[in-house]
């Protein structure tokens, strides 16, 4: 995994942050992109000696001709892309759906789901073009790509959308050896979820506090979807703090 070059969106936290940091300690030469340098440079500065690898390149994933600019400075620094992690994202307020502000839904959509498209969009072109060609994306679905949590209808859509973005890309790489899977996340601990801890809303609209699991679970997860070779794809993974109410009623 030495040398190969790869982009993670929404890196400035959180997720992002933990996959940058694991990719740039096993080898990687990672473009951190998010909408906050600032953000995005204390990501790479907790990378320590392999800070050396990483490359800050503030971006706004909603902007097609932002992200156009993103994977020309990558054409231009690195020449190639082996590894998208299509991960930036955001939720709405949690309040019933005719309570939805219409913007809110349409940042939600913005970031999630048409962010997500330009990416993969950009990378899908840069890895059918470069030589050797291919290259793997691997977009953050969410647990919420499955099963939608009360009052959450613009995140849960868009991360739904993901599962047909994910299916598409796959399907349509095969021929130029670009694999796509997706890997969908339940109560990693981060900043956003630290709310879990004291108290979601459930099912039944009861609210209950929820088990958390560390964040380096999802990154070491990331790195060996990544591992394959690209004869080889994960396809789904569902990664989750075991005693999540998930499996089962609730």
């Amino acid at each position: 995994m030495k040398n190969k070059i790869a982009l993670v969106t929404g890196a400035g936290a959180g997720i992002g942050r933990a996959v940058s940091l694991t990719l740039l300690k096993n080898g990687y030469n990672v473009v951190l992109a998010g909408r906050q340098r600032r953000s995005l440079q204390e990501t790479l500065d907790l990378a320590g000696e392999h800070v050396i690898r990483g490359r800050v390149v503030p971006t706004d994933v909603t902007d097609p001709v932002a992200v156009d600019a993103l994977f020309k400075t990558i054409g231009t620094e690195f020449g190639r892309l082996d590894l998208l992690f299509n991960n930036a994202g955001i939720g709405a307020p949690p309040v019933p759906p005719d309570e939805l502000e219409i913007d809110l839904w349409q940042n939600v959509v913005n970031t999630n789901l048409n962010g997500s498209f330009y990416c993969a969009r950009a990378a899908f072109g840069m890895m059918r073009s470069q030589t050797p060609m291919g290259g793997r994306i691997i977009n953050n679905g969410s647990i919420s790509a499955r099963v939608p949590r009360p009052y959450s209808i613009a995140y849960t859509s868009t991360k739904h959308a993901i599962t047909g973005l994910t299916k598409s890309l796959s399907l349509d790489g095969r021929p130029f050896d670009i694999a796509c899977g997706q890997i969908d996340i339940g109560n990693a601990e981060t900043p956003m979820t630290a709310v879990m801890k004291k108290g979601v809303p459930q099912a039944n609209l009861t609210m209950a506090p929820e088990p958390v699991m560390d964040v380096e679970n999802v990154a070491s997860a990331v790195l060996y979807m990544d591992s394959l070779s690209l004869e080889a794809n994960v396809q789904f993974m569902t990664i989750m703090a075991t005693k999540m109410p998930f499996i089962g009623r609730g």
